[in-house]
């Protein structure tokens, strides 16, 4: 069984710097060709190692993928939700808001929502991509609005009847809905428009 990235068993150690040529790559491949236009062969090519070093640190091309688009998240954070976990609802939205800035950023940029792109196109063909980037990427952030919008209802700034899987469902759309626009936001607009969401959905209070 393939060693989990990150580990290293005996003989020389792990160079940080091969595992980031060989995430970029991927990255790289992935963007310009989909899943089906990239192998590992290619990613090990532009990346100048082995085959057998790709291998020896991620187990199949899902997986180096998923790995790759993670990390491609630049300025979006990803906080444990032990380290929000006892905090209160003004606590929690504060980290929330102090985050959107560098969300707008990563987000307004096209190589990012280019990425983004092939991750939705391959979420039939290519299931075990989406499964892996819905919990790599997707859930960690999840977790911390579902946090925050729990504490709006505990503390009475949502009503208790709230759908909170329904209101993180609707925000994470609108965001999405649009990025699709043929003339996409910057990075100011799309902070703007993150703020209203978020503050509509009540992650965050209003101004």
């Amino acid at each position: 069984m393939t060693a989990p990235a990150g580990q290293r068993g005996r003989g020389r150690p792990r160079d940080p710097r091969t595992d980031q040529a060989i995430l970029a790559a991927a990255l790289e491949l992935f963007t310009e060709h989909g899943h089906a236009g990239t192998s590992i062969e290619q990613i090990a090519r532009r990346a100048g190692v082995g085959k057998l070093t790709v291998y020896r640190r991620w187990g199949s091309k899902d997986e180096l993928i998923a790995a790759a688009v993670e990390s491609a998240r630049g300025e979006i954070p990803s906080p444990g939700i032990g380290d929000l976990d006892g905090m209160s609802y003004a606590q929690i939205s504060q980290v929330i808001a102090e985050a959107l800035p560098g969300s707008a950023r990563t987000l307004a940029e096209p190589g990012y929502r280019a990425m983004l792109a092939q991750v939705f196109g391959s979420s039939v063909t290519h299931p075990g991509l989406m499964a892996a980037f819905w919990n790599d990427h997707i859930l960690p952030r999840r977790r911390t609005a579902h946090l925050a919008l729990s504490r709006a209802v505990d503390e009475g700034v949502l009503p208790p009847e709230t759908d909170i899987e329904a209101l993180i469902d609707m925000t994470v759309g609108a965001v999405v809905y649009r990025l699709l626009r043929p003339e996409p936001p910057d990075a100011d607009e799309l902070l703007a428009y993150l703020r209203s969401v978020y503050e509509q959905a009540g992650m965050i209070p209003r101004r």
